[in-house]
Parts: C-alpha cells; structure tokens; sequence
C-alpha cells in the first residue's frame, strides 16, 4: 500500500465516513430512494481517497464502517464489503471536475422520468434558475459497445462529454438517458442537497409542462439574475456569517 495512503489520519477517514454516510441516508430521508437504489461517495483530494457506500447494503443496516475506501483508480484501501457498482462512474467525474468533492446517484421518479424521455429540463422558473446556470442536461444514449463494455466507466465519460462546454460548479447535475440522475457539489453534503433540489425541479417541470405544453423558458436576465444572486463573487444571498 502506498505510504501516503498509510498515513492517512484515522479522524480525517472517520469524519470522510460520517458525511458519506449522512449523504446516503439524507436521499432517504427524503424519499429519493427504494431499498438499496442509489449511491453517494466523497473524496479526500489530499489524500486521493474516495469513500462510498458498499453495494446492495440496505440504508437502515449501514453503519460508517461499512463504507468502503477506494484509490482514484478503484482499487479497495480500506473495508470488507465490494463498493457500490456505479464506482467507477464516480471516479470518471471526481478525475475530471478537480471542484467536485462529493457524487450522488439516485433513482427518482421525476428525475428520472426525464432522463427515460431522453428530454432536458428548460429552465421554466426561478426555482431552477437558483441552482442550474441553463438547462439540466440529458446524456446521449450509449452505444451497445460501450454498454457491453466498461460500462459504469463509459456512463461517466457520457457525463463529462455532456458537460464539456459548461462547467461542473453551475451545473451540478445531469440526466443519464434511460437510466436517471447525477449530481454532485464540493462535499457529499452538498451532492445530496443538490440531488434533492434536482427532484423538485423534475417534478415542477413535469407539472408545467402538463398545465401548460407550450410553456417557455424563462428569460435569459430573469435566470441570471436568480443564479448569480447566490453563486459567484457578487452573490449577496444568504449570510456572510452563521447567527448566534
């Protein structure tokens, strides 16, 4: 084992652990997954460690140390249990988006009714427009190649190709065609939150577009204004400091 991963702090691996940990059970919390569906992983980016949360392991049963510990090339440092299948998924995106501290992957009905109409999510309102700078993007489809191949791997690049002229921080989630959401954020915290938010927005977009099936998006000014308000040097929404 490489020396750097043997120093890793034992109080850094545990409170990596506990935030994961949160994050997963944060989708439960609020109804994002059924069963075992879904996963949420973080990244230690001094140490080059991603925790995650082990396959098929019911949410009710799952303790800290059940978490499993892997290297950017997803090979297991720490735990007995095998990572969640969409691993490598994961790794793709924390490997491209050096912002990226935290991934999330559910399974969320509106969300992913989207991603299975192989439809983006306009911007119909500044609900939207308070998280996502544009559209929440759909994949394209992959080939059958790439599906018989490495295919958790190949879902990521189909991401990172998505996402290729837009940046990770304003758009912090996608559709993966036919199959469903990811999202992420600096910490697994934050990547939960925004899987969360991703939800609402699925679900009103759907509810627009069946009052309304000619509804526009809205306005370029409307939906900066809205974004920037709370993203970017100029932000002012919020407090600067925590109440007391």
């Amino acid at each position: 084992m490489p020396s750097h991963h043997a120093r890793l702090s034992k109080s850094s691996l545990k409170q990596l652990r506990e935030e994961v940990l949160e994050a997963n059970l944060e989708l439960v919390r609020r109804g994002l997954v059924l069963y075992t569906f879904g996963n949420a992983s973080g990244i230690d980016r001094d140490k080059a460690l991603v925790v995650i949360k082990p396959s098929g392991v019911p949410y009710d049963k799952m303790k800290p140390g059940h978490l499993v510990v892997t290297d950017l090339d997803g090979r297991i440092i720490q735990g007995k249990l095998r990572p969640s299948s969409d691993l490598h998924t994961h790794l793709v995106l924390y490997k491209a988006f050096a912002d990226v501290g935290g991934v999330v992957h559910t399974h969320s009905e509106y969300a992913t009714a989207w991603a299975q109409a192989l439809r983006e999510i306009p911007c119909f309102g500044t609900t939207h427009a308070d998280y996502f700078h544009g559209p929440v993007p759909v994949t394209e489809s992959l080939p059958e190649h790439e599906i018989a191949g490495d295919y958790e791997r190949n879902t990521g690049d189909a991401i990172v190709r998505r996402l290729r002229d837009r940046s990770a921080a304003s758009i912090p989630g996608v559709l993966v065609a036919n199959h469903g959401p990811f999202t992420w954020g600096p910490n697994a915290r934050t990547a939960a939150h925004n899987a969360v938010v991703l939800e609402a927005i699925a679900r009103m977009a759907f509810l627009t577009t069946t009052i309304n099936a000619e509804a526009n998006a809205i306005g370029k000014p409307l939906h900066d204004r809205h974004y920037l308000r709370k993203h970017g040097s100029a932000a002012y929404y919020g407090q600067t400091k925590e109440p007391k």
